[in-house]
């Protein structure tokens, strides 16, 4: 299957966030609103007497309710994005915005406090939001079974998996309450298996949350399995090159036909910028 390179509108299918939320808004005669918005960011950091251009006249929106994946090679201002999405960084030039809503963020790293149990580090993210304590052990439960981690809210992170590791990180995520969910190459260090797996849970939870996610990766079936749109971004300095909607003709899976057939347009693009690059 070939993809067309376009501009698109959010796709709206049977399953996932995107879908529910785009056809709640088509009923009440509405379209979907952007969650994010970016318009003309460009993002330069000085190197001594010189500046490096890391992001150059970025624009796009993510709708909704929509998962969008950024792919793009390494070093091309992935990460820079999510982190002036993220507010982290500050663009040198144009505008961000979430219109308000609230932003979580998941690293490819879990970076969870080691000697804290499983509960206590999501329980930290309750009490940055000013959860009272009475609440917060029954919110730790809900968000342990919402990663299917129930019963291991006592174990410390060194006895994890590095899979369960990661859905604490995704469960301390969720408690932030975020309604946007930023994502930078959080399944990178899993192996395929573990990462198959995730892509499901997640999926699953976005699904029932509504969730907006705007996710980075290098990994173009991931980005295929995962995203309604995906957006690719150029060689240093990282400029929108691409946007191909993904089409959903019921569940996905990794080794699918179909997400092998996105995943080769998307293989063949980025080998086509990268080749220009080099030149």
């Amino acid at each position: 299957m070939r993809v067309s390179d376009q501009q698109v509108t959010p796709p709206v299918h049977a399953q996932g966030a995107s879908a529910r939320g785009a056809a709640e808004a088509t009923a009440n005669g509405m379209k979907p609103a952007d969650a994010v918005s970016l318009i003309d960011v460009s993002k330069a950091y000085s190197t001594g007497r010189s500046q490096l251009l890391a992001l150059d006249k970025v624009s796009f929106a993510v709708r909704d309710g929509e998962f969008v994946c950024i792919i793009g090679a390494s070093g091309c201002g992935k990460s820079t994005l999510l982190n002036v999405v993220a507010g982290l960084d500050q663009p040198t030039s144009g505008s961000v915005s979430t219109a308000g809503r609230r932003v979580g963020l998941m690293f490819q790293e879990p970076a969870l406090f080691p000697w804290l149990t499983a509960g206590r580090n999501i329980d930290l993210a309750l009490r940055a939001r000013g959860v009272p304590k009475a609440e917060r052990q029954e919110k730790v439960a809900e968000l342990l079974q919402t990663v299917r981690l129930t019963g291991f809210g006592d174990k410390r992170p060194h006895e994890l998996s590095g899979g369960m590791r990661q859905r604490v990180a995704l469960a301390r995520a969720l408690a932030q309450d975020a309604d946007v969910l930023l994502m930078d190459e959080p399944f990178g260090a899993l192996d395929a298996m573990t990462r198959d797996l995730l892509h499901d849970e997640l999926e699953r939870i976005c699904s029932e949350r509504t969730l907006t996610v705007l996710f980075v990766t290098h990994n173009v079936r991931e980005a295929a399995r995962l995203g309604d749109r995906v957006i690719v971004l150029s060689s240093r300095p990282g400029r929108v090159i691409g946007e191909y909607l993904v089409p959903r003709s019921g569940p996905r899976r990794i080794d699918s036909p179909q997400v092998a057939g996105i995943a080769a347009t998307l293989t063949d693009r980025l080998r086509e910028e990268m080749g220009r690059h080099g030149n």
